[in-house]
């Protein structure tokens, strides 16, 4: 006998019992997300390796380590997506979306990185993204800040830290580059061996580290903040000033670089103790080069990313309940003369608005009420005896046992009242 084939390491099923959890998040961020005139963009899966490549930076672990690149029949290289900025930036130069026009957009699905699985970080994983285009001020910052906040208040999420950080221009960075290499030449006996790679190639990705052993040293680094040109400095005090402002409170982190090579100036976290190593919820910033940098002409951009696996893990954790899809009604079938009558009423039910399940595959009475009590319904509906059209059936309150007879119209009837009623009862 075979084995049965099992789901890739990294890559999980979403099982019914947890989904119902992913729809409450999915329906709050779209209010929100709608609330603040973002519009939906689906984009595709698989991309050009290029893309990235020249997106997220070459001397970055995603790009060297964990991207799903291969070539397909026609000797192109492909990558399955490792993060949505990189394609939705693509979508909106090819599409001309983007030529001296103001944007704003959001776009949600599965990202894949070949990382080592653990809890809260997985191979394949799900994010919700965020992007705007063409606003140069820290005020579309601070929108995009604010409008997390309201998508955790609408969630009854608390708790959670926000970090902030200004990476400086271009300029900048150059400048703070000299002496952060400086820095770290002297303490290269300290550094492993990832640390030394980039050290080369991009020295700012080490105060991204999170090898414990070089803690020490990256908090003994120059901080990128007294290197920052005035404009970048002025935009961050305005940030900080208009969340203060909105009563937002946040850290200033200045070690907080991200790990993607197209972030400028602004830089932000939502983290949380909750999950234990993986803290980051969501993460987002600037990046006013991006567009230009992949073929369009020169134009600002801000976004972020939500890491949807952590958040539902988040929601879980706080006791925030999912939307319910259990049906309202349990329709049972006592005999087989009522089967073909039993998809008929479940349909007229259905057309009065309810959720139905209709009992399939024969059974007992007792069966069937226990499959009733099992698919989350409060009432069940008994179909079976007298002649064909004049049947009579009996409504079953699968909470206090109570049960009447009725006629089809009066069942519907009946239903349709609880349905539109405001009793907690029926739902």
């Amino acid at each position: 006998m075979s084995h049965a084939i099992q789901a890739i390491r990294g890559m999980n099923d979403l099982l019914p019992d947890t989904v119902p959890v992913w729809q409450r998040f999915e329906r709050a961020a779209r209010e929100v997300l709608h609330a603040y005139g973002y519009a939906e963009i689906r984009l595709p899966l698989l991309e050009k390796t290029e893309l990235f490549a020249r997106s997220i930076g070459a001397v970055t672990d995603i790009v060297e380590k964990e991207m799903y690149t291969f070539e397909d029949r026609n000797g192109d290289s492909l990558t399955l997506r490792p993060e949505g900025t990189a394609g939705c930036v693509r979508a909106g130069i090819e599409n001309g979306l983007l030529h001296n026009q103001v944007q704003r957009y959001w776009y949600q699905g599965p990202m894949f990185r070949h990382e080592r699985p653990q809890k809260g970080r997985y191979r394949q994983f799900h994010q919700l993204g965020v992007e705007a285009f063409g606003m140069a001020g820290p005020d579309i910052d601070a929108e995009l800040i604010l409008l997390c906040a309201r998508l955790w208040r609408a969630l009854g999420l608390d708790g959670l830290e926000l970090q902030i950080n200004s990476l400086g221009t271009a300029a900048a960075r150059h400048a703070y580059r000299q002496k952060l290499v400086t820095y770290l030449e002297s303490h290269r006996s300290a550094l492993d061996e990832d640390s030394l790679r980039r050290l080369d190639k991009n020295p700012l990705r080490v105060l991204d580290s999170k090898n414990p052993d070089l803690q020490s040293v990256i908090a003994g680094a120059p901080s990128l903040r007294d290197s920052l040109d005035p404009e970048s400095r002025d935009h961050f005090d305005w940030l900080c000033d208009t969340l203060r402002a909105r009563g937002v409170a946040f850290r200033v982190n200045p070690r907080l670089v991200r790990g993607l090579d197209y972030y400028s100036r602004t830089v932000f976290e939502w983290t949380t103790d909750r999950l234990g190593a993986q803290s980051a919820v969501c993460a987002g910033g600037r990046f006013d080069s991006l567009v230009e940098h992949l073929g369009g002409r020169a134009m600002p951009a801000a976004g972020l990313a939500i890491g949807l696996e952590r958040l539902v893990e988040l929601l879980a954790h706080a006791g925030v309940a999912g939307e319910t899809s259990a049906p309202q009604l349990y329709l049972a079938v006592l005999d087989d003369a009522a089967g073909a009558e039993a998809l008929g009423l479940a349909e007229r039910l259905r057309d009065a608005g309810l959720r139905v399940q209709l009992n399939c595959g024969g059974g007992a009475l007792k069966s069937q009420l226990k499959r009733a009590d099992r698919c989350g319904a409060k009432y069940c509906l008994l179909l079976g005896g007298g002649e064909s059209g004049r049947r009579s059936m009996a409504l079953k309150n699968l909470q206090n046992g109570e049960q009447q007879e009725l006629s089809v119209e009066q069942a519907i009837e009946f239903l349709k009242q609880r349905a539109e009623s405001t009793a907690p009862a029926f739902d």
